[in-house]
């Protein structure tokens, strides 16, 4: 399952826009828009080979639905436009949306569209085309959790090229859930054209065969040049599958490959090794509802056993960085004043035994094999867990089956999250009172209230204040243990140029990637 919760922070100063403005015409993608360099510049041309991972049994051609294998997404975001999308400087930027402003009330939110942005057939974009598609999208299961506070009636169009948002309480950050799932298809598309429908992305769909791809290069793309002929996209089920293609030659590019493979190819003179800061976090779910990690001193105790220099240096190779129980550690706000938490088995042993714990017992701690190193972090983990007199079993469950029985449902378990650059997205996504991402059934009063706060707070030093206050709540009530941060890791070919760095899925902006001679 892919998680789509990414880089995300807009304001909206002083409640009407301005700032978001300016962030919807700059900052960019994490590629130099030119893609010049030490080589010059650009050079038009070629085909991209690139490895990225994905299951037969999840293929999706769905743009709304979801997104359950990399290289599905990977060209869904090629092929489709999405409103706004991850930047480098700023964190939300302009993708079919140029512009967006809102009202003083932080309810009401305005996107203006591309001009002469049209779909792959020559036909116009309009305001209806996006409006059909984000309610098309906001009906989808997943639709609540996609586009929170705005229901399907209350996305209208006004004219031809404005989209109207309206939530049901001030969010500041609405922008932000428009950079992920917002694909535009044209109004009306039957469902049995889906896997074929037009899109207005920097590519077109040449050929798709059960997860593989060949795209090619979209020449009346509204965000500028592209510099690529085409993209051959190829569906590993396994990193080391796809890492062993990479190191065959038989790849230009192995997205998301992952610590053990960065380690083996960092000897190759013939492959870059391209570092994410912030990419991937892999936490420990404590259940908070009920269950024996109810208790406070319980989550507590378990955040102090963990050793966290350990575990990046174990599970993910030194491609890292600890982290401090906090998501969204790539937000420009997160609080860093915040004290780190260390190992002190004597205060968890303390603390378990002022809540009663059973010692007697042994816990199960479910994971997956959906993301290189997560399994190994459980049972690293549970390793640790022993010399704090806490006994934890590892069951390892396939992805459907974990998705079905155990997520936002099991006592204890591992789980992961991409682009972690909104620490408020995180919040409001997965630990306010009624949240359908809610992983851990978790409910602060307080907490809710410093988020809906942040959301609804035009003034920033007010804002940055209530902020800080929730991160301070999450790091010390939470149900959420976030011992580490991996790097993102893809690698490419001496001759790929461009490629982008930012964490996340905003590694598949690859409309500025070209080719060295």
């Amino acid at each position: 399952m892919v998680n789509l919760n990414r880089r995300q922070l807009l304001w909206a100063g002083g409640g009407m826009g301005a700032a978001a403005l300016l962030a919807a015409c700059g900052g960019g993608t994490g590629a130099a828009p030119d893609g010049g360099g030490p080589d010059g510049p650009p050079r038009k041309g070629g085909t991209l080979r690139i490895g990225a991972l994905g299951r037969a049994s999840a293929l999706t051609r769905d743009p709304h639905g979801t997104q359950g294998n990399e290289s599905d997404y990977l060209i869904i975001a090629l092929v489709y436009d999405t409103l706004t999308t991850p930047g480098l400087k700023d964190n939300t930027v302009g993708r079919l949306a140029t512009s967006w402003r809102s009202s003083k009330d932080l309810k009401t939110w305005r996107f203006t569209l591309a001009k002469g942005a049209t779909f792959h057939d020559g036909t116009p974009v309009t305001a209806d085309d996006a409006v059909w598609s984000l309610r098309r999208l906001r009906n989808t299961p997943a639709g609540a959790a996609r586009l929170p506070g705005v229901q399907a009636p209350r996305i209208t169009a006004d004219g031809k090229d404005t989209v109207v948002l309206v939530s049901d309480h001030p969010n500041a950050e609405l922008p932000l859930l428009t950079r992920l799932t917002t694909f535009v298809l044209k109004k009306d598309t039957p469902e049995k054209d889906l896997a074929k429908a037009p899109g207005t992305g920097p590519f077109t769909l040449d050929w798709y065969r059960g997860g593989n791809a060949r795209l090619v290069r979209n020449p009346h793309w509204h965000g500028g040049d592209v510099h690529l002929d085409a993209i051959e996209v190829t569906m590993f089920e396994s990193p080391q599958a796809m890492a062993n293609a990479m190191l065959a030659g038989q790849l230009d590019v192995a997205s998301n490959a992952g610590a053990v493979a960065a380690r083996t190819a960092a000897g190759r003179q013939d492959i870059q090794v391209v570092r994410r800061p912030n990419d991937m976090a892999m936490p420990i779910v404590m259940r908070t509802a009920d269950g024996p990690f109810a208790d406070p001193k319980v989550r507590e105790a378990v955040r102090l056993i963990v050793d966290r220099e350990a575990m990046v240096k174990q599970v993910l190779s030194g491609y890292g960085t600890v982290a401090n129980d906090v998501l969204g550690t790539g937000d420009p706000d997160y609080a860093e004043d915040i004290p780190q938490r260390h190992r002190d088995l004597a205060r968890a042993r303390q603390l378990l035994h002022e809540a009663h714990f059973d010692l007697s017992r042994t816990y199960e701690l479910v994971t997956t094999e959906d993301m290189a190193g997560l399994a190994e972090s459980a049972t690293l983990f549970a390793a640790q867990a022993r010399e704090a007199g806490l006994a934890i079993k590892v069951t390892r469950q396939e992805s459907g089956t974990f998705y079905a029985r155990t997520w936002l449902k099991g006592d204890l378990y591992t789980t992961y999250w991409g682009t972690n650059d909104s620490v408020v997205f995180f919040a409001s996504k997965t630990m306010t009172t009624g949240a359908g991402q809610n992983e851990a059934d978790w409910s602060d009063p307080r907490f809710d209230a410093a988020c809906s706060k942040v959301l609804g707070t035009a003034d920033a030093a007010q804002r940055g204040h209530a902020l800080r206050d929730l991160q301070q709540i999450e790091h010390d009530r939470s149900g959420y243990l976030l011992w580490g941060m991996a790097d993102g890791i893809d690698l490419a070919a001496r001759k790929v140029r461009n490629l982008p760095k930012l964490p996340g899925y905003g590694r598949v902006q690859l409309e500025h990637v070209w080719l060295a001679q």
